[in-house]
């Protein structure tokens, strides 16, 4: 192990969970990342959709460890409380922290949260790209493929709920590509999108620079002339978004109606999520191929200089003060999640008997469970685990 560093300068260290994994799956990370998500008392979620991994980074002392589920193309998610939402190729997954399944997780006394699938939603193939929670329990989905903002609707693959006020016709031609939203108030307010274009798949005539910020409530752009923007997330007073044909992170300024960014990075960036003072950008190396040529990124650093991971940023001064590289098999990121509270958390997508004997009943039933049964409600649900 490297001796730790100051943050201006950071060591990498092996992460030997991933190194362990039977995937051949290595992640490294700066010697102080452990201890700047023990500090918030967090952990962090992660999606590639070109692995096919949403991945648990958690502090593990010394080390990160790098806990990897397998997912179809999962790209989008969204937390609130206790529920997060996976967007995959064709279906939206939420799933519901469980804490009373911890107990029977190993090692024992390790865990401090479980995600258990509660529903799937099947949206066929709309190109799911960022998601977020809104008020009444509404689930905002980024239709990148149908060029606008939807809900889910149980009687119909999506809701249409918003488009750019450019798109003309609701069909599955990316337009635009839509692809990041801002929530202010629990409502949609900004989004990202590559192109101001009418035409299918227009946007990748000039993908370099002709990307927007838009906002949702007047339909205004705000910022032109962006690469590849992704990203807006209201923090702090500001809009912070990602230029990730750049490789950069910043902010809008309103006054002046364009993109400040605060960090050059190597990779390109896309996902943000915040705690306190910090930023958690994603980082992709990005593929040679036509999508991502002729980009600001790809010409000031060569494949080999880019990263692939997470970065953390300070805010107050735009350094990068952490970062977790992913060695091999993972080139690009998609989302990046904040689990504030939980700093080794599990999330069960696959083990059946597990999921066949956990349970959650309403507080109306609890009184009707064995005692022996009962764990202590949480967020407003009784808890109940069998054992097998």
């Amino acid at each position: 192990m490297a001796t730790a560093t100051s943050p201006a300068e950071p060591t990498l260290d092996l992460d030997p969970t991933g190194a362990a994994d039977p995937a051949p799956l290595r992640a490294v990370h700066t010697s102080n990342f452990p201890s700047l998500l023990r500090q918030l008392g967090a952990s962090l979620l992660v999606t590639t959709y070109q692995a096919g991994k949403l991945v648990l980074v958690r502090d593990e002392g010394d080390h990160l460890n790098t806990h990897f589920r397998g997912f179809q193309a999962p790209m989008g998610m969204a937390l609130a409380g206790d529920r997060l939402a996976v967007g995959t190729k064709i279906q939206v997954w939420e799933f519901v922290d469980v804490p009373a399944v911890t107990a029977r997780l190993a090692p024992p006394g390790r865990h401090d949260a479980c995600f258990l699938p509660r529903s799937s939603h099947v949206t066929g193939n709309i190109q799911i790209h960022e998601m977020a929670w809104g008020t009444g329990n509404e689930l905002w989905v980024v239709n990148t493929r149908f060029s606008c903002l939807c809900t889910l609707d149980g009687s119909a693959s999506f809701a249409p709920r918003w488009r750019p006020p450019f798109v003309t016709a609701l069909e599955p031609t990316d337009r635009c590509h839509l692809n990041g939203l801002g929530m202010v108030d629990g409502r949609p307010r900004y989004v990202t999108a590559l192109g101001e274009t009418d035409e299918p798949a227009g946007w990748r005539a000039n993908k370099a620079g002709g990307g927007i910020v838009m906002d949702v409530d007047s339909g205004r752009v705000i910022a032109r002339g962006l690469s590849m923007p992704h990203s807006p997330r209201w923090y702090g007073g500001r809009l912070w978004v990602c230029e990730s044909g750049a490789g950069t992170f910043g902010y809008i300024d309103p006054d002046a109606r364009k993109y400040v960014p605060v960090a050059e990075v190597p990779g390109f960036t896309r996902g943000v999520d915040f705690a306190g003072n910090l930023a958690f950008v994603g980082l992709s190396q990005v593929r040679e191929s036509a999508v991502f040529s002729g980009i600001p990124i790809t010409e000031r650093l060569a494949a080999e200089e880019r990263a692939c991971g997470v970065c953390a940023i300070d805010l107050r001064n735009g350094r990068v003060v952490g970062l977790l590289r992913f060695e091999t098999a993972v080139q690009e990121v998609f989302a990046v999640t904040v689990l504030p509270g939980r700093r080794f958390p599990e999330l069960i997508n696959d083990d059946e008997t597990l999921l066949e004997n956990s349970f959650v009943v309403p507080d109306a039933a609890l009184a009707d469970v064995s005692p022996a049964l009962r764990a202590p409600a949480v967020n407003g649900h009784a808890q109940t685990s069998s054992h097998s």
